[in-house]
């Protein structure tokens, strides 16, 4: 059964890129362009693991996590979240509220990958050379 993947992000060109990094591996990635999509996406289709923008429009992802982490249905989903700003008040806060990891961006693919393999397995998929590492 493929891992589910919700990446969050109001940029098209962001959620494509961590779409991209996921194709070889056995992984469904579902897409929102805002915390309020990603919620919504989360509560329907209940992911695996969250990648989290930090700022986006309408709803921001410490909002979105905020509100993720009050869902009794919700919380237990990791998040990773994707930031432009790596200070450590910054990094605190986030782990305060419950994400799991960060990565700050820009960010190569191998990073994601390598985050997101410590928290759900990540197998190849079937007919795919496994990626180097």
């Amino acid at each position: 059964m493929p891992v589910k993947i919700l990446s969050v992000d109001d940029s098209k060109t962001i959620r494509m890129l961590v779409a991209k990094a996921f194709r070889p591996y056995d992984a469904t990635v579902l897409e929102a362009g805002n915390g309020e999509e990603g919620l919504a996406v989360a509560a329907r289709e209940k992911p695996d693991l969250i990648i989290l923008d930090v700022t986006m429009p309408v709803m921001d992802g410490v909002t979105m996590l905020t509100k993720l982490k009050e869902n009794a249905e919700l919380k237990h989903i990791p998040v990773v979240m994707l930031t432009a700003e790596s200070g450590r008040d910054n990094v605190m806060h986030i782990a305060r509220l419950g994400a799991r990891d960060y990565l700050v961006k820009p960010f190569k693919e191998d990073q994601l990958i390598g985050k997101v393999s410590r928290i759900v397995p990540l197998q190849p998929r079937a007919g795919t050379p496994a990626p180097a590492s």
